[in-house]
């Protein structure tokens, strides 16, 4: 009989039983997708997408332009990149981790957005108290809503800092960078000072605290205003024209600390080559400024005494 099932004569007969069954399987399978019941495949891939949705809401661009879920392999590298800068692997997983955190509650509470991507604002927040600055004095050369600094002012308080911050901004209304058309920020909100206030008392005392001068950081007057004072940290964050990087470079030189970091925002981004341009032709000078290394597309520099 098992010879006789295995003869090509016997699959040709039994292939239209087996059709039927397969068909009777489809047809259960498609009952129970379809099936409006609480067992039903179709009900429960619905319930995970409506359960799903207000948790992207955390993370994802709407009303603020880009999504703060990064790649794995994207926070792998800022990792990695930012253990090579500061010596320090098992505190760069540490404080990326806590700058995400940060990033997604301060964005939560606070008016407007931080500019910049995901892993750009992470690795900036955790290799500064990493690179431990010689004072806790901080410049800000150009801040959007401020949250960046207040979110700055935390990470260097986890570090067991008394960090000071100044902030040098036009706060015109809008973002500010020559050669671009800028609409209306993806926020809603205008820039201006009263954002920034708001999102620095997010941050306690030390926020509260904080010195804001608007203005351009070109301007010999701004420059005079905040010039009373040696900086542990510069970030530089303003102008991304070649130009216009140069000059805060060059005042960078004049007021930042001995052992002091400066930051220099959009690295090697491909969108503002003027970044990369100015660094290059500042080191080329007879400069206190030696190059520490790059973390998601920013730059890290220490100053010499």
């Amino acid at each position: 009989m098992r010879a006789f099932l295995t003869t090509k004569t016997a699959r040709r007969a039994l292939r239209p039983i087996a059709d039927l069954i397969d068909q009777r399987i489809e047809r259960q399978i498609r009952r129970a997708i379809g099936d409006g019941s609480e067992g039903g495949l179709q009900r429960e891939l619905a319930t995970l997408r409506n359960r799903q949705r207000p948790l992207e809401l955390l993370i994802d661009g709407t009303g603020r332009g880009v999504s703060r879920m990064p790649a794995q392999i994207h926070l792998d590298r800022a990792i990695e990149e930012l253990a090579q800068v500061s010596g320090d692997r098992s505190g760069a997983e540490r404080n990326i981790s806590q700058a995400f955190r940060l990033l997604i509650a301060l964005e939560a509470l606070g008016v407007g957005r931080i500019a910049g991507g995901t892993m750009n604002i992470c690795g900036k927040l955790s290799a500064v108290p990493l690179l431990d600055p010689p004072n806790d004095e901080i410049l800000e050369i150009g801040t959007l809503y401020g949250m960046f600094g207040a979110a700055l002012i935390r990470m260097m308080e986890r570090a067991g800092r008394d960090p000071r911050l100044t902030i040098v901004d036009p706060l015109a209304g809008l973002q500010l960078q020559p050669g671009t058309t800028e609409g209306a920020d993806p926020t809603g909100t205008p820039v201006r000072g009263a954002a920034v206030r708001a999102n620095l008392a997010l941050v306690g005392a030390a926020g509260a605290a904080a010195r804001v001068q608007q203005g351009f950081s070109e301007d010999p007057e701004v420059r005079a205003l905040v010039s009373d004072r040696s900086y542990g940290v510069i970030i530089v964050d303003g102008d991304h024209s070649a130009s216009g990087v140069a000059a805060d470079l060059e005042w960078a030189e004049q007021i930042v600390a001995p052992g002091g970091i400066v930051v220099l925002d959009d690295f090697g981004h491909p969108k503002w080559p003027g970044i990369k341009e100015a660094f290059d032709k500042h080191m080329a000078t007879d400069t206190r400024l030696t190059f520490l290394g790059q973390v998601a597309n920013s730059g890290y520099l220490r100053a010499s005494a």
